[in-house]
């Protein structure tokens, strides 16, 4: 097992970047549903 490094960031960018991978997880899940419902057929053309 490899040994972990230690960094210091301020609290406020640690808060950011922990948002802010919160956000990136819902994208992806949403992205991921609307590529299922794709390919089962789930859509409708919008004009």
């Amino acid at each position: 097992m490899e040994k972990q490094e230690m960094i210091t960031i301020p609290k406020e960018e640690y808060k950011e970047l922990k948002k802010q991978s919160k956000i990136d997880m819902d994208i992806l899940k949403q992205l991921i549903s609307s590529f299922k419902d794709i390919k089962e057929g789930r859509v409708r053309r919008v004009k």
